[in-house]
């Protein structure tokens, strides 16, 4: 008799924890397949360290092929589902399609940038979501502090050292706090003008900081990150955003060259494809993870709607945290419906939450009891070594490091502006100019190809993160993506500040290197559409 297959959709925090428990309780008795774009399962809450130059990208990875043993890895994207022939299509990373089989499925993708409506964002922001990202951002804020550094024009210096945020949650508060560290690290080596600083603005419409967590972590992070030097707005954000600075809601015009947008996310639009039952985008599941109607089909993580049986009519957030006790909870629910044990409903407890601030500093709160300051640091740095799944002892020696010795901020120039869009549904994979002639086209799962992909594998299985609340829009998307089509896409007009496009009628500024010889292509147009009701 043929073993039973299970087939995992994503390798994020959900998905990851999921094959983890599948493979210690199946001990050999299921073929455990996991469907995912990279090698590598992402620690997420530790990016912003990889931007900062705290820690290698390496640390953040772990090896899913080497930390999950009895799973067999497909390198791929889920294009299409067909849930009546229990099927999973998908395609390669060198644009070859495949099928996979399953007797029971875990949809685990994840979840990407959410795009709002103002004008220029989709243009001249990029995200937070993925690797490449990190690295782009942690080049490009050392470029822009080494010119600014050596130009002689104050106009232009001030410029290039304004570095706004937008969102102030988890991963925008994160980013601006070390980024700042970064930032004066730098130019204590390499001194700018007299009088001027990098200026680090940090925006939310939202009334304070980190407002999705009780008041008194947001005032400690508040006031450390004002401490630090960090231009803290709330009740502010972009109204428009143009190749030499940003428009606030306030009226008042910044003159910038980054814009990190960490507004939020939206579940992944793998799950809009299946023609099931959503809530806001995410799959509808009962608090077995399981999907109406289709008992063989799990989800979780953040493409899943999952009652809050501790708050009823609610359901949890998309955060990490719930993402990887749901995993645990789906393993041990897809093993009882092959008669190994019994099922059990989601339910989670509040054990606290931790925010990095860089440095010693942090905000935490763990099991309830309120910390700030080098306490704090020590519980927050232990808790994500606790939680890390591996790489414990390379990122405790890099911590260590970085206590003790000077951070190397060298430009690597591996990912460029064009590779890392704000509008794609591929936050983890830095695009390439283009694909080897012959290679079909990846389909989306709205039926339009994906032009200009790497081997056509947008990824989708991004965990956690916070949800896109109290930003822009001022709710989450209501089961409908939102974002202004990007200008620069293929047969569109090109973005005219990205630095590689090689546009002929845009001249770079005096002190800026001129643009390749390789014309850039414009990012990937995602098949969802912003609608009214989602602004």
């Amino acid at each position: 008799m043929s073993r039973p297959r299970i087939v995992i959709v994503g390798a994020g925090f959900a998905g990851y924890r999921t094959a983890q428990t599948l493979s210690r309780t199946a001990k050999g008795r299921a073929e455990i397949v996991l469907l995912n774009p990279t090698d590598y399962f992402l620690y997420l809450p530790l990016l912003p360290q990889v931007a900062a130059g705290v820690l290698e990208p390496r640390r953040v990875t772990v090896s899913l092929s080497g930390t999950l043993p009895h799973v067999r890895l497909v390198l791929g994207e889920a294009g299409r589902i067909d849930l009546d022939a229990r099927q999973v299509h998908y395609t390669g990373p060198e644009g070859e399609g495949g099928t996979l089989s399953y007797d029971r499925l875990v949809l685990a993708a994840g979840s990407v940038n959410k795009l709002l409506p103002i004008p220029g964002v989709a243009e001249h922001a990029h995200g937070f979501r993925g690797l490449p990202e990190a690295l782009y951002l942690r080049d490009h804020v050392t470029r822009q502090v080494e010119l600014a550094a050596a130009t002689d024009d104050p106009k232009r210096c001030s410029s290039r050292c304004t570095f706004v945020v937008v969102g102030a949650g988890y991963t925008g508060t994160e980013v601006a706090a070390h980024g700042q560290l970064f930032t004066d690290a730098q130019v204590a080596k390499q001194p700018l003008r007299t009088g001027m600083r990098p200026r680090w603005i940090l925006l939310d419409i939202a009334d304070r900081v980190l407002p999705e967590l009780d008041e008194r972590l947001s005032r400690t992070a508040d006031t450390v990150l004002r401490e630090r030097g960090v231009d803290v707005r709330m009740g502010t954000s972009v109204k428009e955003a143009t190749p030499d600075g940003v428009l606030l809601t306030d009226g008042e015009f910044v003159e910038t060259r980054t814009l990190v947008w960490c507004v939020g996310v939206r579940p992944d639009p793998l799950a809009e494809s299946l023609g099931l039952p959503l809530e806001r985008g995410r799959l509808l599941v009962d608090p077995h993870l399981q999907v109406p109607g289709r008992p063989e089909v799990f989800a979780c993580g953040d493409a899943a709607a999952v009652p809050d049986l501790e708050k009823p009519g609610s359901y949890t957030p998309m955060t990490a945290q719930h993402a990887w006790r749901q995993g645990k909870v789906c393993a041990h629910n897809i093993a009882a419906s092959f008669g190994d044990g019994e099922r059990r409903a989601y339910r989670h407890k509040d054990l606290g939450f931790v925010v990095d601030l860089g440095g010693v500093k942090a905000a935490a709160n763990p099991l309830g009891v309120n910390l700030s300051g080098v306490a704090a640091g020590a519980v927050t740095r232990g808790y994500h070594l606790a939680a890390m799944p591996g790489n414990r002892v390379r990122v405790a020696a890099d911590w260590l490091l970085d206590a003790v010795l000077p951070r190397q901020a060298v430009q690597l120039g591996l990912v460029r502006s064009w590779s890392v869009p704000l509008d794609t549904a591929s936050p983890e994979v830095a695009r390439v100019p283009g694909r080897p002639e012959g290679e079909p086209a990846k389909t989306r799962p709205g039926g339009e190809p994906a032009k200009n992909q790497p081997g056509g594998e947008p990824a989708k299985n991004q965990p956690g993160g916070e949800p896109a609340r109290n930003q822009p829009g001022g709710e989450p998307a209501r089961n409908q993506p939102g974002g202004e089509p990007a200008k620069n896409q293929p047969g569109g007009e090109p973005a005219k500040n990205q630095p590689v496009t090689g546009t002929p009628d845009v001249a770079p500024p005096p002190d800026q290197p001129g643009p390749g010889p390789d014309v850039a292509p414009g990012p990937v147009r995602r098949t969802d559409r912003f609608t009214e009701g989602d602004a």
